[in-house]
């Protein structure tokens, strides 16, 4: 797999959404990431085509397992309590699998910066550059505060805010930042309804 240096966001997004499959953040529906074959469904919606999977193979059990190892390690570097201990965390994680920065020619046919996987690289170690990589990105251009918990209070998620503004809360702004609003309204509707 080939991971372009200029498009950090893609590894942003993918460790976001990795982070929050974990149990401990989906409380209410449980470990999105139960079997190999939803496994192969995470990977398929984030439009990702890892050399592991080449020629139709899908995720095993052994890639599952190093997948859910590889969420922790992610989880930790999020929750890093300096720049230098996350920027130490991604480089790690590209160090797992990457062969290096390397000029390749893009769509257009322009040369471009990317990380190449090994070829013997793991779905957990193609992953793991990708978000690294995507990390480090996110250190270098925006800064280690846009590695943030999510500010509902019933929700352990986190997120990489990769937004302009950066002004971001919520890992799931659709779920988590609608059920506050909605908790919001309706304690309103309570307060003018009982004036005490």
């Amino acid at each position: 797999m080939k991971i372009p240096f200029i498009d950090y966001a893609l590894g942003a997004g993918l460790a976001t959404d990795l982070v929050n499959t974990a149990p401990v953040v989906r409380r209410s529906t449980g470990e999105a990431l139960a079997d190999p074959a939803a496994l192969g469904r995470f990977v398929a919606e984030h439009e990702i085509r890892p050399e592991a999977l080449v020629h139709g193979r899908q995720p095993t059990t052994d890639d599952l397992d190093q997948v859910h190892a590889l969420r922790q390690e992610v989880r930790a570097i999020l929750e890093a309590s300096t720049e230098d201990g996350a920027a130490e965390g991604a480089s790690a994680l590209v160090m797992r699998a990457g062969a290096g920065p390397a000029l390749y020619r893009d769509a257009d046919d322009r040369w471009q910066w990317y990380v190449a996987t090994r070829s013997d690289a793991s779905l957990a170690d193609e992953l793991a550059v990708l978000i690294g990589t995507g990390l480090l990105g996110v250190l270098r251009v925006l800064n280690h505060d846009r590695f943030r918990h999510c500010a509902s209070p019933v929700c352990d998620g986190m997120f990489v805010d990769t937004s302009r503004a950066g002004r971001r809360r919520y890992c799931e702004p659709d779920l988590c930042g609608n059920r506050l609003n909605v908790a919001n309204y309706r304690a309103r509707q309570r307060a003018e309804k009982d004036p005490q």
